[in-house]
């Protein structure tokens, strides 16, 4: 049996297709119904949200598993399954266990170390429990993968620093203000860098948001698009805004300044003291650097901002190498699981051997030696048991160890040859073939235009 995630994300999809495939509950339920009446995938979880379609299968053949997930799809969803395998990855073995924990840890997010998608993983995991989509092999990984990703969570602070511009500028002015649900924020510019910055505020759920901008349009379609209000940009609305609000953002770069320092001055009188937050992330600069002199402003340009962003990087980098460990020890602990699977009744049969010989050996003993009282064999018994376990001993041990150390379960099979072992499996019992895994998607030149 061989474990597989075949999927599409914002990595490999553009936003048309990811929204033609994202599937709700009832959709999911008709995906797993399928995988679960099928021969081909004979435990499977999906996970659908609004960057990622994927579904982790466990298969006689990965090749042919992925197919059918994916055919599955495509007849709930209507979506050609042709279309679907040009922008579909897949990984195998323990790329497809790894990548499972990576998106769990939210390294594989659009936000890198989003939280969100744990409890993602963790409904859709529940969600394949509930329609009994999941075996033995998938209810011990998706423990792991849980496993793992709260431990990213709750041990390292993997997500929580700035690496955008726009997103320190946002951070910057937290740590001046604190929490901005009862900040009035603005907005000015409506461009790629302003949008970010407005996204950003909005998820903090100020008390209002403001964009401001020339194009009156643009600001509208930015804010009706993050919750906000839109205004026409003009020395009117930005001499109110400096007194109104709390943060001031710009992201104008027209190579003038758009907010002065006589305007500050002004502003700064009928806010009576009030702490003023200004942001300038424009090159060139939209503020007049002399702002700074103004009591309670807080000026901050680009350059104080990228040296916030640089620093962060830095120490995202260090988390992200803590998470990659945490990963690594997860990807270990489901392999000596799984290893333990084929051990564990080799093991067990060769212990039920030993004392069907002691049974059998014993029996023998007393109908030859009939004057044995009850004492007497008593002790018998116990010392051919204590033979038999310590015959027995350094050979369990040994392969217990070595299949664990190499992840191979054929020194079982080979312990089981040699002593001419036949033992039950049970039903629910898969032999999953394991290794270094492989990963695979479909030429990006090849790929067709979306109709």
């Amino acid at each position: 049996m061989n474990i597989f995630v075949v999927g599409l994300s914002h990595k490999t999809a553009p936003v048309e297709l990811r929204e033609r495939v994202s599937l709700g509950d009832t959709e999911v339920r008709h995906v797993l119904t399928q995988l679960r009446e099928s021969r081909t995938v004979l435990e499977g979880v999906v996970l659908s949200t609004c960057n990622r379609l994927e579904i982790y299968g466990l298969g006689p053949s990965a090749r042919a598993a992925t197919d059918f997930a994916l055919s599955a799809v495509a007849k709930v969803t209507g979506v050609n399954r042709d279309l679907l395998w040009q922008y579909a990855y897949v990984r195998e073995g323990e790329d497809a266990v790894r990548h499972g924990m990576r998106v769990a840890c939210g390294l594989d997010s659009v936000v890198f170390g989003e939280t969100q998608i744990l409890g993602q993983m963790r409904d859709a995991y529940q969600l394949a429990l509930d329609e009994d989509a999941t075996g033995s092999v998938f209810n011990r990984l998706f423990r792991e993968i849980i496993h793992v990703g709260k431990r990213a969570q709750t041990e390292t602070s993997i997500g929580r620093e700035a690496v955008s511009v726009s997103y320190a500028a946002v951070q910057l002015a937290r740590k001046v203000l604190g929490e901005l649900r009862d900040q009035q924020v603005v907005v000015i510019g409506a461009g790629h860098m302003a949008g970010l910055a407005a996204r950003h505020f909005a998820a903090q759920q100020p008390k209002s948001l403001l964009i401001l901008n020339r194009t009156l349009e643009r600001a509208q379609a930015l804010a009706a698009e993050v919750g906000a209000q839109a205004r026409p940009l003009d020395e009117d609305e930005v001499r109110h805004a400096l007194i109104q609000a709390d943060v001031v953002l710009t992201a104008i770069g027209r190579g003038h300044y758009v907010v002065t320092q006589e305007m500050v001055a002004d502003a700064m009188v009928s806010r009576r003291g009030r702490p003023l937050v200004i942001l300038d992330i424009a090159v060139p600069r939209d503020v007049d650097p002399e702002v700074s002199r103004s009591t309670s402003v807080y000026l901050y340009d680009v350059d104080d901002l990228e040296g916030v962003v640089a620093a962060n990087l830095e120490e995202r980098a260090r988390q992200e190498a803590v998470v990659q460990a945490m990963i690594d020890e997860g990807v270990r602990a489901f392999s000596h699981w799984l290893t333990e699977q084929e051990v564990v009744p080799v093991i067990a049969a060769l212990h039920q051997r030993g004392q069907a010989i002691e049974r059998e050996v014993m029996s023998s003993l007393v109908r030859k030696l009939p004057q044995l009282s009850e004492r007497d064999q008593k002790v018998i018994h116990k010392h051919m048991m204590s033979i038999v376990h310590q015959l027995l001993r350094e050979p369990v041990k040994n392969v217990k160890e070595l299949s664990l150390q190499s992840g191979d379960p054929s020194y079982a099979e080979t312990l089981a040859a040699l002593f001419g072992l036949e033992f039950e499996t049970g039903h629910n019992r898969v032999r999953v073939e394991w290794g270094q895994g492989s990963s695979y998607a479909a030429d990006a030149a090849r790929r067709p235009a979306l109709s």
